[in-house]
């Protein structure tokens, strides 16, 4: 946590107008100034939405391989970001990106109506593995109608706009796109607690937990909410960035953190460390314009994923 402050504090200070330690001083005493709506206005706002959808995706990529039992569970397994990202295509190829919010809030509707379908599924069908299916179906699904967006659009320049908000970013996000993120994490920790018994049950085993009195069902539902949730506020705030939901449960369970869960909160403090990490490092980069935030934290946690899984394959041996 002291380490993401740390982070957030000096990434204020980074970008296309560097600012002096005299700079820094004037934005916090004077926030109307010029470097101070730099700092409150711009850089700020983006730090927090950097972080706080890093830590979304830490909590939703733990929930989800707690609830599975799968280590390569992620959010976008239930097909909610790939909705996501449908609706805010749909959104850019209607014309109403000039509107404000409209892409954010038809990205939100679709992940909703997303999650609404897997809601269901799981009230009448509590099987992990169908659930699985079903994510893997919705995203396919999702993935084909935005291809056929894609060869509707009306213009290569909205075809870049829909390529690029999906390639991830938070750049020039508001206080209102901070608050979203606020809002998803506020969902977490009123659910996250209600998963304890169940997702530490589990590990020994659903009919093991069933005979201690675990509710497959509920504990199934409030994790797909959950994850649902906050891919889905994760993707309208910022797109889809990859691989973190993936890897930050990952990186936590290297040091030693092996409860289902007891990894959550700190996946989601590691997931913000990450996306914070790569958003500054694209603000400092010479070709910073050219690389979009889900492209690096691809590139670089990819190789560091592979290297946590080739250490834990060779303890295993």
């Amino acid at each position: 946590m002291i380490s993401g402050l740390v982070l957030m504090g000096a990434l204020l200070i980074v970008g296309d107008v560097p600012l002096s330690g005299a700079d820094y001083i004037e934005a916090i005493t004077h926030p109307q100034s010029l470097n101070g709506e730099i700092v409150w206005g711009i850089r700020l706002p983006r730090n927090l939405c950097a972080w706080g959808v890093g830590a979304m995706l830490g909590v939703a990529g733990a929930v989800m391989q707690g609830l599975l039992r799968n280590p390569l569970a992620e959010p976008g397994i239930l097909g909610v970001s790939s909705g996501a990202g449908l609706g805010a295509s749909v959104a850019i190829v209607l014309g109403v990106g000039l509107v404000p919010f409209a892409v954010e809030a038809s990205a939100l509707l679709v992940s909703l109506m997303m999650s609404a379908v897997l809601m269901a599924f799981v009230a009448r069908f509590p099987d992990r593995q169908a659930l699985i299916l079903l994510g893997v179906g919705i995203s396919s699904l999702c993935g084909a109608l935005m291809a056929l967006v894609f060869n509707l659009s009306p213009s290569p320049v909205t075809t870049t706009e829909i390529l690029g908000w999906l390639m991830g970013s938070v750049e020039n996000r508001s206080w209102q796109d901070a608050a979203l993120c606020v809002a998803g994490l506020a969902v977490a920790v009123g659910l996250v607690p209600r998963l304890r018994a169940g997702l530490r049950l589990l590990t020994l085993g659903e009919e093991t937990a069933q005979s201690m009195g675990v509710n497959i069902r509920h504990v199934t539902l409030i994790g797909v909410i959950t994850a649902s949730v906050l891919a889905g506020l994760s993707v309208a705030v910022a797109g889809i960035i990859g691989f973190v939901g993936l890897a930050a449960p990952h990186f936590v369970r290297a040091l030693g953190l092996r409860d289902p869960y007891g990894v959550i909160w700190p996946s989601g403090l590691a997931g913000g460390v990450m996306v914070l990490m790569a958003d500054g490092l694209i603000r400092v980069m010479p070709a910073s314009g050219d690389i979009r935030l889900g492209v690096l934290t691809s590139l670089i946690g990819a190789p560091l994923f592979a290297l946590i899984a080739y250490k834990s394959a060779k303890s295993w041996a």
